[in-house]
């Protein structure tokens, strides 16, 4: 896990193991056959394709993986007394070439994104008519103002594995990207608890 503060609010950046990568894949594949399970009407998107995972795959399959990762960037920022970390929400995000998803926050306490599948070519320079299409596809993180010795966007390129944890109410936005392929994440909303003693 690695912290950093490019302004004020804290970001985590980690890995997830290649098997939960693969069981987030399969099971989203399995998912996104049924309308029933589209998730993206409650959601800020202009993506087509959002699926909300059921809180029983979740606690079976994800929630201890989470719930490591979350207590470790928490206790990197001097947070403790950790009494329970609640799931509140997990969905996964087939984005394609067009779609993006606009300036947004999240509930909870802490939210996170995860990358499972990256279109191949999507950062590849031949790609790249001017330094702007840096950013197909990746994500900003906002926070403030444009001030003299003060950034107010942070920048993160996705990369399959890759989990980004921060603040829930730290606003965001995807790029779309120009190639053709799949950019699919994942997201998740967390509620801490605390002891009191």
């Amino acid at each position: 896990m690695k912290n950093i503060k490019p302004f004020g609010p804290t970001i985590g950046i980690t890995k997830i193991k290649n098997n939960l990568v693969k069981k987030l894949n399969d099971e989203f594949d399995l998912k996104s056959t049924t309308k029933k399970k589209d998730y993206s009407s409650k959601l800020a998107s202009q993506i087509q394709n959002e699926v909300l995972f059921s809180k029983d795959f979740v606690k079976k399959h994800i929630y201890k993986d989470l719930k490591i990762l979350i207590k470790k960037f928490l206790i990197k920022e001097n947070v403790k007394k950790i009494k329970d970390i609640k799931i509140l929400n997990f969905w996964v995000v087939r984005q394609f070439k067009g779609e993006y998803n606009p300036i947004h926050y999240h509930q909870g306490d802490i939210s996170g994104v995860g990358y499972i599948k990256i279109p191949k070519f999507i950062f590849s320079n031949k790609n790249l008519k001017h330094k702007k299409e840096f950013m197909n596809g990746t994500i900003d993180f906002i926070n403030g103002q444009k001030a003299f010795l003060s950034n107010c966007i942070h920048n993160i390129k996705p990369e399959v594995g890759k989990l980004i944890l921060f603040p829930n109410y730290l606003m965001h936005t995807v790029y779309p990207f120009n190639v053709e392929g799949e950019r699919r994440s994942f997201s998740f909303n967390a509620k801490i608890s605390f002891s009191k003693k």
